[in-house]
């Protein structure tokens, strides 16, 4: 039964042991990543780190699977000049589509009906909708894309934060971060950083974080192409020195209880595949 699992990491299962599990359980986190640049104090796998560690934790309460992390993201934007944004490795994002929909459709043919794809990165959302929409279209399953707390989106920890927006390397990444694995943080490398719109738009613009729009007039209603670069240094956005390694321990007990409430409920959903539309199409792909 899946109450009596030794392990939730599909890495550490041979395959009797996910046979078993699918007998009881239906729901699979899958963590996908991102390899890139951030302040020069935290590493360029931070956003890995949390993906990981939040589902990890939740894919434990919740008694789900988890799969292994996909490292890498949709990360143009952090490429940056040569030698500046060194060590970021990017996937196009017609490169992450695939990988999202070949990565489901393998699950919902061994029996997964319920997909719940797990990022700390936010700029895998800008890609990920077509193929999320042809693994339901296609198979009927239910499939997701969680976002883990960040940037705008920090409800769920926002009594534990002084920044109210959690952008890059930050408050909320440096605690994540020295939680995670503190002999990687460089806090005398550090320093506090604000968005501003890229000099080259002019005066009449203005931004105040790392969503991709720029203000105009006081409206946020331009959606332009920017490189990370272009509008914070360092790729740093907020205050580091507002980190601590308790508050990222609090972030990953309250960010992994609420993935895992959130996976319970999917569990509960009522969702039958017929094994015609659970057969994987890609064996023949080039």
């Amino acid at each position: 039964m899946a109450n009596e699992m030794w392990t939730y990491a599909m890495e550490e299962m041979s395959y009797p042991d996910v046979k078993e599990i699918l007998k009881s359980v239906d729901t699979v986190i899958i963590p996908i990543g991102s390899h890139e640049k951030h302040g020069p104090h935290i590493p360029l796998a931070t956003d890995s780190w949390v993906t990981i560690e939040v589902s990890r934790r939740a894919a434990n309460k919740a008694k789900v699977p988890f799969t292994p992390l996909m490292p890498f993201g949709y990360s143009p934007h952090h490429m940056g000049k040569c030698n500046d944004g060194v060590g970021t490795i990017t996937l196009t994002g017609n490169t992450l589509k695939r990988v999202v929909y070949e990565i489901g459709r393998s699950l919902i043919f061994h029996g997964f009906s319920k997909l719940i794809f797990v990022s700390h990165h936010a700029s895998n959302q800008k890609v990920i909708d077509e193929p999320l929409r042809r693994l339901a279209y296609e198979t009927g399953c239910f499939c997701c894309w969680f976002l883990t707390p960040t940037e705008r989106k920090i409800e769920v920890v926002k009594d534990i934060m002084e920044e109210k927006i959690a952008w890059h390397s930050g408050e909320l990444e440096t605690s994540t971060s020295l939680a995670y694995n503190e002999k990687c943080v460089h806090m005398e490398r550090a320093h506090a950083h604000k968005a501003h719109a890229p000099k080259w738009m002019g005066p009449a613009f203005d931004k105040y974080d790392g969503v991709p729009t720029v203000i105009f007039q006081g409206a946020e209603s331009a959606w332009v192409p920017m490189e990370h670069h272009e509008y914070v240094e360092e790729a740093t956005i907020g205050d580091p020195f507002l980190g601590s390694k308790e508050k990222g321990e609090k972030y990953y007990e309250l960010a992994s209880q609420h993935l895992a409430d959130f996976a319970l409920e999917i569990q509960k959903i009522d969702i039958k595949i017929p094994y015609e539309k659970r057969e994987y199409p890609t064996r023949t792909m080039d």
